[in-house]
């Protein structure tokens, strides 16, 4: 194709001899062929070595990838088992949450329910507290009136303090602020009976009912006898004759027909027997006047009656005995004995308690 473009052109031979300065420099010589086959075993051992490298690497890099597989297949195993674990414990917390869950709303109800019966209970509670509270007040207004009988009716202050002292140790175990005014003026009655005289009522009562029970058997100057004479009688001789033993006897009976009897009073009075029994009941109501006199607290008829029972022990009994005696020493005794005292009132604790029974039940529920 040159050949034809240069002989049909007559223009190109000026342009490829202008060229021909600018062609490509001489090839070297080639080197000789033992060079040559040098570098190509050299050429080759470098091929077998890279190749061996590349194999060396890729079945290292084997090696690792599966290492790296099962190691990868072993914690996707793991991760396997590690997820079926986990779903299996999801699922047990589920089901302790369902359980759970369960069991809060049973205790939520219980916890509703024991909250309602707790209420229920406070309301019943009140109701008790509120009943109790009203039983003690009727208690105490009771011992109160009490007090208040045995003080004006039978001037009975130990009774009355009894029953005030009761009183007040309910209201102490009540414990309730509103109760101080009440129980300060129970202390306040409490001490103004402490400071009252003591009058043994009992004791005195006691001693009564003794010289009653032997009214009966105290002896009338009347009923006194002669002592006996005691004088041995001479012997008899064992030759005394009847008349004579008749004689000694009619005078020993006569003798008895007649005493003669020193008496210290000028007269002593006789009875028959009917005056007798009427003198000891008498005298036995007299003593019965002067107790109820002495539980009443009455001085004028105590010591009326007493006055009239000794005047009459005096003036019918024989006072040499020793019963008598010891009745008129007992009546002696109980006479002096002081049994007027000044009870005081207590109407203003009675008012304080029933005052305050009326603010509680006027007060809202």
């Amino acid at each position: 194709m040159n050949d034809t473009t240069q002989t049909g052109t007559p223009d190109a031979a000026p342009s490829a001899a202008a060229a021909q300065p600018a062609a490509a420099p001489p090839v070297a010589a080639a080197p000789p062929r033992s060079t040559r086959s040098l570098a190509g075993i050299a050429a080759l051992v470098l091929s077998l070595l890279a190749l061996l490298l590349i194999a060396a690497e890729w079945y290292t890099s084997r090696n690792r990838v599966e290492a790296l597989r099962q190691d990868v297949a072993r914690k996707l195993a793991d991760a396997d088992a590690l997820n079926k674990q986990s779903r299996t414990l999801a699922e047990q917390a589920r089901e302790a949450s369902a359980e759970a869950q369960l069991k809060l709303g049973v205790l939520e109800a219980r916890v509703a329910e024991s909250q309602s019966q707790q209420i229920a209970l406070e309301t019943l509670y009140q109701e008790l507290s509120r009943n109790r509270d009203e039983w003690a007040f009727a208690d105490i207004e009771q011992s109160l009136i009490i007090a208040s009988q045995q003080l004006q009716l039978a001037g009975n202050v130990r009774s009355a303090l009894i029953a005030l002292q009761n009183a007040d140790m309910r209201l102490q175990r009540m414990d309730r602020p509103q109760l101080t005014a009440l129980r300060k003026a129970i202390n306040r009655d409490i001490e103004r009976l402490k400071a009252l005289p003591h009058v043994d009522t009992v004791g005195i009562s006691v001693r009564l009912d003794n010289v009653i029970a032997a009214v009966d058997t105290l002896p009338l100057s009347m009923e006194v006898r002669p002592p006996q004479d005691t004088r041995a009688e001479p012997p008899r001789e064992a030759e005394t004759s009847a008349w004579r033993r008749f004689w000694r006897e009619a005078w020993s009976e006569m003798k008895q027909l007649v005493r003669v009897q020193h008496l210290e009073r000028a007269e002593v009075p006789l009875l028959t027997p009917e005056q007798t029994f009427f003198l000891r009941e008498n005298l036995k109501l007299r003593l019965i006047g002067a107790r109820l006199a002495l539980l009443s607290h009455d001085p004028v008829t105590y010591k009326s009656d007493l006055k009239a029972a000794r005047d009459w022990i005096n003036r019918y009994y024989d006072t040499r005995e020793k019963s008598v005696a010891n009745a008129l020493s007992t009546l002696r005794n109980v006479h002096e004995s002081e049994i007027s005292i000044e009870v005081p009132d207590i109407s203003a604790t009675l008012d304080a308690l029933r005052n305050l029974r009326i603010a509680r039940e006027s007060a809202p529920r």
